[in-house]
């Protein structure tokens, strides 16, 4: 997002965190044809992000290292910037390198490229099965119908999107709720003081992608009480 607009960025109230796990909590389990879960992984890299983009990227990161025992997850990142800069990674199973490529990452002025994303997953998951996106971004500033239109056939493909919302933009926050909703997907806002929370939710999906409800129970017992009331509603 190019324009200097701030925002008042809440953080995200428990009544939504607790919404965000009950949405996953019914996000059916459907792994690839090659057995292994795919998560593709999508970051906003405009100029608005900027001031929270190093925090952020090493909270992200994180969320991968959670997986690493379940050996069953591949995660493709994807990122847009600039004039018309949008870039994804090979699908990578090493929590080290994808963390290296996150931070790695830097934020230039631009538009959002909401639609191109939407629009390479549709591509990947008709090739091989992608069982979920991750969108992290702040703005929306593209057609809210044709980025509906793209989601509701992710809806239809049965990909599901967990945004993850940095701040409190209106319009953002209409659009992303309705990509939640179209897809069976869940919204959530965070900002800089909720990073441990960030962290565990991002987690939460992130071991749901590889592993499906028994491996979330299994780190919702070591992970904090967020993650843990999402525990406790799975039958």
């Amino acid at each position: 997002m190019v324009r200097g607009k701030k925002y008042i960025k809440p953080r995200a109230s428990s009544s939504e965190v607790s919404r965000f796990l009950d949405k996953l909590a019914l996000v059916p389990q459907i792994k690839s044809s090659s057995g292994t879960g795919r998560l593709m992984f999508a970051m906003d890299a405009t100029a608005s992000r900027e001031p929270t983009w190093d925090r952020a990227c090493h909270t992200q990161g994180e969320m991968f290292k959670a997986t690493d025992a379940l050996g069953g997850l591949s995660v493709q990142l994807v990122f847009f910037r600039g004039f018309g800069e949008c870039k994804n990674s090979s699908w990578l199973s090493a929590s080290s390198e994808l963390v290296r490529l996150m931070t790695s990452v830097y934020c230039r002025g631009g538009r959002t490229q909401i639609g191109k994303v939407l629009n390479h997953a549709i591509r990947e998951t008709k090739n091989l099965k992608v069982n979920a996106l991750v969108y992290v971004g702040d703005s929306m500033e593209e057609d809210v119908d044709e980025l509906c239109h793209s989601a509701g056939e992710l809806g239809v493909l049965g990909v599901p999107i967990f945004v993850f919302q940095e701040g409190d933009d209106i319009v953002a926050t209409q659009a992303f709720k309705q990509f939640a909703s179209l897809t069976g997907g869940a919204h959530c806002r965070f900002d800089g003081g909720s990073a441990n929370q960030l962290r565990e939710l991002l987690g939460a999906v992130a071991v749901f992608a590889a592993g499906g409800l028994s491996a979330l129970k299994h780190y919702g017992n070591d992970a904090g009480q967020v993650v843990a009331q999402i525990t406790s509603q799975v039958k």
